[in-house]
């Protein structure tokens, strides 16, 4: 039986002195025999404070050492684990606390300062308590006794992670023991990860990805995690030397970031002393455009697993694979772990090369939607198969193109229009840090192809010629009509461009469509 209860007791048992985490900031190790002695310690403090046994508890805190230490902690005692996102605004905090039910919260004292209405307007059967990231708990005094938690399965609520909600109210996918496990199981296989290798984690512990890959990953496989409390192009790689890291997981923003970073500053592999240990580096959470892929592996000499991950399947569903077997730019890979077919609006599976939706059938697949039957049973057929809401085509090899999502398709005079045409284009411009391309409502097609983009810190470039460019790629039809250059593009808590955001954003700079 695989829980998170059963893998740290078993290497607790096996290895305990053995580090399953790095603090860089704190300098501090947590140990697997620790690890465990802070789950037990965790499980006797909630029940010291009556928080029962699948009732939810949450955590507003930055990475670290207690935050991967709850995060574990809680599941292991047998209750669930609800990481809210702190970056996605009060409104959007005050209405997951209310919907996930949670008892108890806690909170970073900067992040309780940044949201003092949020914890002023909470329920009066939330109880907070100020955790710091590196020394752990403030925990009210009472009698605490070391008793072994009840038995926890399979089949037992782990996790409550709520979406972003860009097109409305955020939904709590509800993961279990069985589906974290199996999320973390598909990381290891897909990257022939063992007992020795270490990843780094440089995305928040409120997204499914470093939860799942960078955490639970290292603990299906016995190996290790460095967890720094946030990313810095400034020291992505001392720290990758500095505790010989043999993976790292990002997203293409931070591979742009990164690339940026060294064209400006320079990046001398020797001086960090070669970096023997790094294995691979792996992308997910958006697609990673070619040009961008390509020019990460010519300047660092790592090479770049695209993959694809979603909350409702505890992350990794399709990966490339490793070297030195053929990768694919462009695609996040084939099935690993789990099975994915492409279907047709009839339901029924699309040939070799045709778009269709993107479903996902395995023992990673998501329990259901908290308290939402309507939307569960939209997204989960019967027998299992997943709607990802992804538009795909599979090719002869197996591998599958994600060409963009069913809500932000782009229709114009009737011709179907991927957004990720538009963004490679764009890509290909050197003085491009950030493209997405996005539909506006237009009398005469329907919809107009627009995009936006970001330029590199100090680099220069006219729309007209970002124009061209596009144009020449992709002919007059599918070319954006206005390009509208920003500061940034806005994002989500993984980096991901919020595509659909953007046409709010620009409409009070259109004159005309």
């Amino acid at each position: 039986m695989d829980t998170v209860r059963h893998l740290i007791d078993r290497h607790a048992a096996d290895q305990p002195d053995k580090p399953f985490l790095l603090a860089p900031e704190a300098n501090a190790v947590m140990s697997y025999a620790r690890l465990r002695e802070h789950a037990l310690d965790i499980s006797a403090h909630l029940d010291a404070l009556g928080v029962g046994q699948g009732d939810k508890v949450a955590f507003l805190m930055p990475n670290g050492y207690w935050t991967t230490a709850l995060f574990l902690g809680v599941m292991y005692s047998g209750r669930v684990i609800v990481p809210l996102n702190a970056v996605s605004g009060g409104s959007a905090l005050s209405y997951v606390t209310e919907h996930s039910d949670c008892r108890l919260l806690f909170v970073d004292d900067a992040l309780a300062a940044k949201f003092p209405t949020v914890l002023g307007d909470l329920s009066p059967g939330v109880r907070t308590i100020s955790t710091s990231v590196d020394h752990g708990p403030a925990w009210p005094d009472a009698d605490t006794a070391a008793v072994e938690p009840p038995p926890v399965d399979e089949a037992s609520d782990a996790v409550l992670i709520y979406t972003s909600g860009t097109t409305g109210r955020p939904k709590g996918v509800l993961l279990t023991h069985g589906n974290a496990i199996a999320g973390g199981g598909n990381t290891v296989l897909a990257h022939q990860l063992t007992p020795d290798d270490r990843a780094l984690c440089v995305l928040p512990l409120y997204h499914i990805n470093a939860e799942m890959v960078s955490v639970m990953a290292p603990l299906v496989s016995g190996g290790s995690v460095v967890m720094p409390q946030r990313f810095s192009t400034s020291n992505f790689w001392e720290i990758i030397a500095r505790y010989a890291c043999t993976w790292f997981s990002v997203v293409p923003t931070m591979i742009a970031y990164l690339l940026e970073h060294a064209e400006r500053e320079g990046f001398d592999r020797a001086v960090l002393g070669g970096l023997p240990q790094l294995r691979f580096g792996r992308s997910a959470s958006a697609p990673l455009a070619p040009e961008i892929h390509r020019a990460f592996e010519q300047c660092f000499g790592v090479p770049i697993i695209e993959t694809m991950g979603l909350t409702e399947t505890a992350a990794q569903i399709l990966s490339n694979p490793m070297p030195p077997a053929a990768a694919k730019y462009g695609s996040p890979g084939v099935a690993v772990g789990n099975e994915a077919k492409v279907i047709n609006e009839h339901g029924d599976s699309c040939p070799t090369g045709v778009p269709g939706e993107l479903t996902i059938r395995g023992a990673n697949v998501m329990h259901g939607y908290y308290k939402n039957p309507e939307a569960t049973a939209a997204a989960l057929e019967p027998d299992g198969w997943l709607h990802t809401g992804d538009i795909a085509l599979q090719d002869q090899d197996g591998f599958f193109f994600i060409t963009g999502r069913i809500k932000e398709l782009i229709i114009k005079g009737g011709e179907n229009i991927a957004p990720r045409e538009i963004d490679e284009a764009l890509y290909e411009h050197p003085a491009v840090l950030e493209a997405a391309g996005f539909g506006m409502p237009d009398s005469r097609y329907g919809q107009e192809v627009m995009a936006c983009v970001a330029l590199k810190p100090g680099a220069a470039c006219s729309v007209e010629e970002l124009s061209r460019l596009a144009e020449s790629r992709l002919g007059g039809f599918k070319s954006p009509k206005r390009i509208f250059v920003m500061e940034e593009l806005p994002k989500g808590p993984s980096g991901k461009i919020q595509r659909l955001k953007l046409p709010e954003i620009v409409a009070d700079r259109l004159v005309e469509i």
